[in-house]
Formats: C-alpha cells, sequence, structure tokens
C-alpha cells in the first residue's frame, strides 16, 4: 500500500563552471529545503541542455536528500529525468533503489513536481518495505 507525502519546497540551482565554454551542456548544483510531510534538505547536480528550438530542452539530475519522511529519519536518493518539447514539459522524479537509509530503508516511489507562479511543491507516493 503507497502513502502520499506533499508540501513544498525551495530550490537554488547554481551553475557551475565549465571546461569548454562552447560546450552546450550546462551544470548546476542543487539545493532544496523541503517543507510539510517531508522535512528535509537536498544536495545534487543537474545536467542540461537547450537546443536552438525555443521551449526545447532537456535534463538529468540527482539529489541526496536527508531528513524525515512521515516522521521517519533517514536519507534516499532521487533521480530525475526531464525533456520539454516546444514548451510540453515530461518529468519523472524517482528514488533510486535501494538508495534508503536508517528509517527509511526499503523507500521506493515517485515525486511530481508542480510550479505554480513561481512557488514550488511536491506530491511524492512512496512506500516503505515491511521490515525498515
Amino acid at each position: 500500500m503507497s502513502t502520499r507525502a506533499s508540501g513544498t519546497f525551495e530550490v537554488r540551482l547554481t551553475p557551475q563552471a565549465q571546461d569548454d565554454e562552447s560546450a552546450r551542456v550546462g551544470r548546476m548544483s542543487i539545493d532544496k529545503q523541503f517543507h510539510g510531510d517531508l522535512e528535509a534538505t537536498s544536495r545534487g547536480e543537474m545536467l542540461a541542455v537547450r537546443t536552438a528550438v525555443e521551449g526545447s530542452a532537456g535534463y538529468v539530475a540527482m539529489e541526496q536528500v536527508t531528513g524525515t519522511l512521515g516522521g521517519r529519519a533517514g536519507a534516499f536518493a532521487l533521480q530525475h529525468t526531464g525533456t520539454m518539447t516546444r514548451g510540453a514539459a515530461q518529468l519523472c522524479v524517482r528514488v533510486v533503489p535501494d538508495s534508503g537509509t536508517d528509517q527509511l530503508a526499503g523507500l521506493a516511489g515517485k515525486m511530481t513536481i508542480n510550479v505554480e507562479g513561481g512557488k514550488h511543491s511536491y506530491d511524492f507516493e512512496y512506500t516503505l518495505a515491511e521490515d525498515a
């Protein structure tokens, strides 16, 4: 049986130096603060490419989340895969299998990110192994 968590988060993306200024792949560090059912911080890295076509791009990211989820303490990793095709976005954010630690061991799930009026929120559908 899955559980739902929701709340808000703040994110800071910081561009990182590139070895080759002509490279089309940009790299950014990710710093997040989650609030709500997930009270946590995260750190990560993002790689992104924008195309010459307005609104078309792609990104991948990995982030390590540390805090509490539904009152259970631990850490886990999230993997992002996102594309935009002329403004139409598709995003998949999943828990990396077997990345949960401590009381979050056995965590699996998928997170949906929403952005409205510049404010970020999340919906997280997850399961925890019985023996966690």
